[in-house]
């Protein structure tokens, strides 16, 4: 009885997994089928008239993401967001690494002081500092430019980053270093050759969340880049879509889906780390 009770118990938590992941899918899954279906159809049914049986394909067609990355300029502005998100991911994260190290393994005058410092900038609203820092930005003419929204993301991701990733290196055997340093290894050595492969996890988990947030972003693209059409990511595109199509609303459908690929791949891609990643340095030893 003890096994048929833990199989039904199984099942039944099973079930309702399916049942949310099912439920956590189906607008994306809405919203994918109506970005293939022309204006026509969008206005008489909805989505899932597609699956009526017998299925109709002739209803799939390229033709609104053909016109949102040619006529509304969604194709520059996707440019624009790979060439923003990719620096702000990569810079924050490279420095984080080598402070993260410096805090969990070097010794230095004022090193707990700095640290708290760093994790007390974690509670600081991002709003607090975006009219003070816009004004700097006017003044050495860094508004409007892709330098500028690296910096401003690399700032504001480094606060997180820093944190995590000491408290993961702090995680890891202090022998495994001792005996790197017993061996003529020095700090920078026992950093690339022991504590960067062995953080692969973590780094993947902050990449996710450094991508993502950056990707998404509007307010700190807004600040910094204006209503620059040059430079202008794909939320900022899509939310001056959203305000001028006006009948043609169901083009937002393809723009929106067009801004949720690149994130959907990059945590697939990457999701077998994330766990591992976001568990690191919670348990020390």
């Amino acid at each position: 009885m003890s096994i048929v009770r833990q199989v039904l118990a199984r099942f039944s938590l099973h079930l309702a997994i399916i049942g949310l992941c099912l439920l956590w899918l189906l607008p994306t899954v809405g919203l994918l089928v109506s970005s293939f279906r022309p204006k026509d159809a969008v206005f008489a049914t909805g989505w899932w008239a597609v699956f009526q049986f017998p299925l109709d394909f002739s209803q799939f067609r390229l033709d609104n993401y053909i016109q949102v990355l040619t006529a509304q300029g969604l194709g520059r502005a996707f440019l624009n967001s790979l060439t923003i998100v990719i620096p702000s991911t990569v810079i924050p994260i490279t420095i984080a690494a080598f402070a993260g190290y410096a805090f969990a393994w070097m010794n230095f005058p004022g090193r707990q002081v700095l640290f708290v410092i760093v994790v007390g900038l974690l509670v600081v609203p991002l709003q607090m500092t975006l009219i003070p820092l816009l004004r700097i930005y006017n003044q050495v003419g860094l508004s409007g430019t892709f330098l500028g929204i690296w910096l401003a993301h690399t700032g504001y991701g480094l606060p997180f980053a820093v944190y995590l990733l000491r408290n993961f290196f702090g995680s890891l055997p202090k022998d495994l270093f001792e005996a790197a340093y017993l061996d003529g290894a020095s700090p920078l050595t026992a950093f690339t050759r022991l504590a960067l492969p062995l953080s692969v996890p973590s780094l993947a988990s902050l990449a996710i969340f450094q991508f993502i947030w950056v990707w998404n972003d509007l307010l700190v693209a807004l600040i910094y880049l204006g209503g620059t059409e040059k430079v202008a990511p794909l939320t900022l595109r899509l939310s001056a879509m959203v305000q001028s199509l006006g009948q043609d609303w169901h083009l937002l459908t393809a723009a929106a889906f067009v801004s949720m690929a690149v994130p959907l791949l990059v945590f697939f891609a990457l999701q077998r780390y994330f766990v591992r990643g976001i568990l690191a340095g919670s348990v020390k030893g």
